[in-house]
C-alpha cells in the first residue's frame, strides 16, 4: 500500500493543476487517470474542437480575402485532415501534461480509482491488476459525461454525442444538432463551413440560452448568413436513429414536426462522473448528479475534495484549473479565497466568438437590480473596420457605484478580450479606474474602456 499527502482522482484540467500546485507546496502527491493526462477538456473537448474550428475560421477568411485586394481561390475542403490535424495536437499537448507530472514529482497511477472507505483508494488497470492508495487527503477531479433523457439517447452510431463528433473524419452530408449551447453552436459552425447542411434545434427561445439576449440574436444572425437553418423555442424534441438516417421530431410553432438527416448530435448537457467511484463507501453526499462542496471544494467529508465538472456548474475548464489551485492551497494550510462563480468568465468559439461574465441583463431585470448599460458595435471601431472584423459588439452592465455586473463581447477576438474584464471585477475595480487606464489605439481593446464610459453617458468615439 503506498501512502500520499494527496491522491487526485482525475487528470483533466482541474485535477492535475491540482496535483502540480499540491506538490509545489512540499505535499507528496498521487495522481490517479484511467485514460490519456488531460481529460475531457485537452483529448476530446477543449482543445480538439479549438482546432478544427480554426479550420472553419481559415474557410471564411479565404472567402473574404477578396475585399483586401488578395484573389485566391479555395480549391477543396477536406474535414479529414481538420479532424486528424485536431488529433495530433491533442496528443502532442496531452504528452506535455505527463511531461509535467514528472517535473513536479507526482506519481501517477494508470488505472480506474474506486473509494473503500474514505481513507482508502483501490486502482484497477486495464489488465485488472489493483493497487491500493492511502492518503491523509483527497481531491476528486472525475469530470463529467454526455445527459441523456428518454428520447434523446446517445448510440454512438447515428446519434453521437461531442467526444465521437470530434473524431469523425467522414462528415455527412446533413446533420441535426440538439441543444444549442456551445457544444452544439461550435459544432454547427465548423459542419457548416466545411459543407454540411446543418440544422440546430432549441428548447429555449435563443441560441447560446445562458448568454445574453443581445449577444445570442448577433450569433443568430451570423447563422442566417451562414445558412445555418434553427428551430428555436420548440417542445417535445426527440431523435431516432432508423438504420439509414435520423428523424429528429419536435412541437415546432404549435405544429408537429419531422426532419430527416444522416447523423445527428445530441448535445443537451452533462452530468457528473459520480457512478463506480465508492463514493457512497466514502461517506461523500452528491446532488442532482454533482458532488455538493462548500466554497474550498471540500465534501461532506472535510479531507476528501472534489473541483471541477463533477462539483457542478459552471463546466468550464479553467473554473476546474483554478478550483484545483483553491484545494491544494486549502489542504496545505494556507488560506485562498473563495472563488465567486460570477468571476468565471464564458467562452464560445464559433465566429463570431462570445465570451461574458457576470449578470446578463435578463437576469439583472429579474433580480431586480438596478444598472446601467454601455454597448457599442464593433462597426464603429477603428481596428475592426480596418481588419475587416465588424461583426458584435462589447457590452458593459455597470452598477449605481460604477461596480461591473456583467460584461458580454461577441466578435473575432472576444474570448481573447474578455480578460481584462475578469480580472476587473476579481480586483473589485470600480469605472473610474478604467478611465484611468489609457487603451492604446487603434484596438478592438480601447472599445473596452469605451463601453464603460458609454455607460456613464460619456462614450467619447460612438
Amino acid at each position: 500500500m503506498k501512502t500520499y499527502d494527496v491522491v487526485v482522482l482525475g487528470g483533466g484540467p482541474g485535477g492535475y493543476v491540482a496535483a502540480i500546485r499540491a506538490s509545489q507546496l512540499g505535499l507528496n502527491v498521487g495522481l490517479v487517470e484511467m485514460d490519456k493526462m488531460g481529460g475531457v477538456c485537452l483529448n476530446r473537448g477543449c482543445i480538439p474542437t479549438k482546432a478544427v474550428l480554426k479550420s472553419a475560421h481559415s474557410v471564411h477568411e479565404i472567402k473574404d480575402m477578396k475585399a483586401l485586394g488578395i484573389d485566391v481561390e479555395l480549391k477543396g475542403l477536406d474535414g479529414a485532415v481538420a479532424v486528424k490535424r485536431a488529433k495530433g495536437i491533442s496528443d502532442r499537448i496531452s504528452k506535455g501534461v505527463s511531461f509535467l507530472m514528472k517535473k513536479n514529482k507526482v506519481t501517477v497511477h494508470q488505472g480506474f480509482g474506486q473509494f473503500l472507505n474514505k481513507d482508502l483508494l483501490e486502482v484497477k488497470d486495464k489488465k485488472g491488476k489493483t493497487e491500493t492508495l492511502k492518503a491523509k487527503n483527497f481531491i476528486v477531479a472525475s469530470g463529467a459525461h454526455y445527459r441523456s433523457f428518454p428520447g434523446l439517447e446517445h448510440d454512438g452510431k447515428r446519434l453521437i454525442g461531442a467526444w465521437e463528433a470530434v473524431k469523425m473524419e467522414e462528415l455527412p452530408k446533413s446533420i441535426g444538432i440538439v441543444g444549442a449551447g456551445a457544444i452544439g453552436v461550435e459544432f454547427a459552425y465548423f459542419w457548416n463551413a466545411f459543407g454540411v447542411e446543418v440544422h440546430l434545434f432549441e428548447m429555449q427561445p435563443h441560441l447560446l440560452p445562458i448568454e445574453d439576449t443581445d449577444s445570442s440574436l448577433e450569433v443568430e444572425k451570423a447563422y442566417k448568413k451562414y445558412g445555418i437553418k434553427m428551430s428555436l423555442g420548440v417542445e417535445s424534441v426527440s431523435a431516432k436513429n432508423n438504420g439509414n438516417d435520423v428523424t429528429i421530431s419536435c412541437i415546432e410553432k404549435g405544429k408537429s414536426a419531422n426532419y430527416k438527416f444522416e447523423m445527428g448530435l445530441i448535445a443537451v448537457g452533462m452530468t457528473g462522473n459520480i457512478d463506480g467511484i465508492g463514493l457512497d463507501a466514502a461517506g461523500v453526499t452528491v446532488d442532482r448528479g454533482f458532488i455538493e462542496v462548500n466554497s474550498m471544494g471540500q465534501t461532506s467529508v472535510p479531507h476528501i475534495y472534489a473541483i471541477g465538472d463533477v462539483a457542478g456548474p459552471p463546466l468550464l475548464a479553467h473554473a476546474a484549473s483554478h478550483e484545483g489551485v483553491i484545494a491544494a492551497e486549502h489542504i496545505a494550510g494556507k488560506n485562498p479565497h473563495a472563488l465567486s462563480k460570477l468571476n468565471i468568465a464564458g467562452c464560445t468559439y464559433c465566429q463570431p466568438q462570445v465570451a461574458s461574465i457576470g449578470y446578463t441583463e435578463r437576469a439583472l431585470k429579474e433580480a431586480g437590480i438596478e444598472y446601467n448599460v454601455g454597448k457599442l458595435p464593433f462597426v464603429a471601431n477603428g481596428k475592426a473596420v480596418a481588419s475587416n472584423e465588424k461583426d458584435g459588439f462589447v457590452k458593459t452592465l455597470m452598477g449605481k457605484n460604477g461596480e461591473m455586473l456583467g460584461a458580454h463581447i461577441v466578435g473575432t477576438n472576444a474570448t481573447e478580450l474578455i480578460h481584462e474584464y475578469a480580472l476587473f471585477k476579481t480586483m473589485e475595480g470600480i469605472d473610474e479606474e478604467i478611465f484611468a487606464t489609457v487603451h492604446p489605439h487603434p484596438t478592438l481593446g480601447e472599445w473596452l474602456a469605451e463601453s464603460v464610459l458609454a455607460s456613464k453617458g460619456r462614450s467619447l468615439n460612438f
